[in-house]
């Protein structure tokens, strides 16, 4: 077929000239409380394999589990930010499927009655080439609680899956920590931005988690685990097309990508008058690729039932409302304030919103920067640096402590901009704090008048024709000089005393 990206694909834009998207998001988050779900072990990261665990979440004969007050409590403080029902009375269910990771070969999960429904949250995105941001209210249909699985480790091959491995080990360390899963009603209507739609929602979702402090959402370490759903309808049909589902998708960026993968590769199937197949798919950062995994499993095939071995879980009103009370300022509402607050206009409140850096600035403005100068240094300096690294801002090794520290530097005039710059790469290099670089390599602003006025004069005697425009009045040519001075301190003069010196030398003063 003319027009194709590349073999079985159809050009994103192309797509959706025939093609409407419908997206779902299922977001597996691990809780931070102390232990698992139904045991007493350490819900920690990390570890070595196997030493976590206890008789309960390796499943073995008599075990009985007790479910976690402070995870029943981090699921209802989740569904009351999202805007849901929380349920009167539900109850755990067992999921019943085999895999090596699940040694009870069973997960106590919740089914047909969660914790938490009918709930939304809103989302606000940029459409691409500018225009006027847009806001979308993504449903959300559940928030249910559940047990992690383990974590298999495939050993050989090239793709570190199961396919193509010599042997496999399973690390039950991961069995049985908190999990939620927060499941998104369909979200249709969005046409082009569905990728962006999709990336936005597990952006605040992060956002909105990291403030309930629930988890530390650290996607690169598993804790916040994203399901992709991608499904296409022909335009004005009426009718949702078959989805796929990409599993595990574990970044910001990539889940964005897989979307947009799935719109140009099921667009190609449809084309070619095939049939989308509901399965689940992996997702391949090095190509931004799916691929197909295992045929999508229907809730009969797991056999889901009450579980027998725990009570049902019936919050009480004044419970739930108790930790209603106990929410703190929600991501969207902090937003409003902190825009309102630092004077910024919508555009340059997203500027550093999409840079990942409202935290950065804010907690820069606490420890003393005014806001214009901590946006101006992380969306400046700092933000070329991570991007030249390929590193998130907030991984940069440098504080809000420390920016707030070199604007004040700047601000009394004891660096000027393009020391500030070098101090700025003396922290993230290890040489210590914006002070001990200043001291550690000579930085600090040349205030000395003598040593000035022996700079100025040298400058003046290096070009005099320039020295005999400003004595005849043009004392815009002082810059040039200033510039000489500049660049015989190494830059660390004071720009403006040494213009004033150089007037006064030649008579403008």
């Amino acid at each position: 077929m003319s027009g194709r990206a590349g073999a079985g694909l159809v050009p994103f834009d192309e797509a959706l000239t025939r093609y409407e998207p419908v997206i779902g998001l299922e977001t597996h988050v691990e809780l931070g409380t102390a232990t698992k779900m139904f045991c007493g072990c350490p819900a920690q990261f990390g570890g070595e394999p196997n030493t976590f665990v206890c008789p309960v979440c390796l499943g073995l004969p008599g075990a009985l589990p007790v479910a976690s007050r402070a995870a029943i409590e981090y699921t209802i403080r989740i569904g009351l930010a999202l805007n849901c029902t929380i349920a009167d009375w539900c109850r755990f269910a067992r999921k019943n499927y085999f895999y090596p990771d699940m040694p009870k070969n069973f997960q106590i999960s919740q089914y047909d009655e969660p914790l938490c429904t009918d709930g939304w949250l809103d989302v606000t995105v940029e459409p691409e080439g500018g225009g006027e941001p847009r806001q979308v209210r993504v449903g959300i249909e559940r928030v249910h609680l559940e047990e992690d699985t383990g974590k298999s480790l495939h050993i050989g091959g090239a793709t570190g899956r199961i396919h193509g491995a010599d042997y496999s080990l399973v690390d039950y360390n991961r069995a049985g920590i908190p999990l939620v899963e927060i499941v998104t009603k369909p979200v249709d209507g969005t046409g082009a931005l569905a990728p962006v739609v999709a990336r936005a929602y597990v952006t605040e979702l992060r956002d909105l988690l990291r403030a309930l402090a629930v988890s530390d959402v650290r996607m690169e370490e598993g804790s916040l685990r994203c399901d992709v759903n991608t499904s296409l309808s022909a335009t004005g049909s009426g009718r949702w097309g078959t989805r796929t589902e990409t599993k595990n998708v574990n970044s910001l960026r990539s889940v964005e990508r897989a979307v947009r993968f799935e719109i140009e590769r099921q667009a190609a199937v449809l084309d070619e008058g095939g049939r989308v197949v509901q399965e689940t798919r992996h997702f391949h950062e090095d190509t931004g690729a799916t691929t197909a995994g295992r045929s999508k499993e229907e809730a009969q095939d797991y056999r889901y039932f009450p579980e027998p071995d725990l009570v049902p879980v019936a919050p009480s009103r004044e419970w739930v409302e108790q930790i209603r009370a106990s929410l703190p300022e929600l991501p969207a509402a902090r937003r409003a304030r902190l825009k309102a607050e630092w004077g910024l206009s919508d555009h340059e409140f997203s500027m550093i919103q999409n840079a990942g850096a409202v935290d950065l600035v804010a907690a820069t403005v606490t420890a003393g920067a005014g806001p214009a100068e901590a946006r101006k240094w992380w969306l400046g300096e700092l933000a070329r640096e991570a991007n030249q690294s390929g590193r998130e801002l907030a991984d940069l090794p440098i504080t809000p402590a420390d920016v707030a520290r070199i604007a004040a530097l700047v601000a009394a005039g004891a660096l000027n901009d393009k020391l500030a710059r070098q101090v700025i790469e003396g922290v993230l290099a290890g040489e210590g704090t914006p002070d001990e670089v200043v001291a550690g390599r000579g930085l600090a602003i040349v205030r000395d008048e003598a040593a000035l006025t022996a700079a100025v004069d040298e400058a003046i005697a290096a070009n005099p024709e320039v020295a005999e425009k400003i004595r005849a009045g043009k004392v815009a040519a002082a810059g040039a000089l200033v510039g000489a001075v500049m660049k015989a301190t190494r830059g660390q003069a004071d720009a403006g005393r040494a213009r004033e010196l150089i007037l006064a030398r030649l008579g403008q003063s």
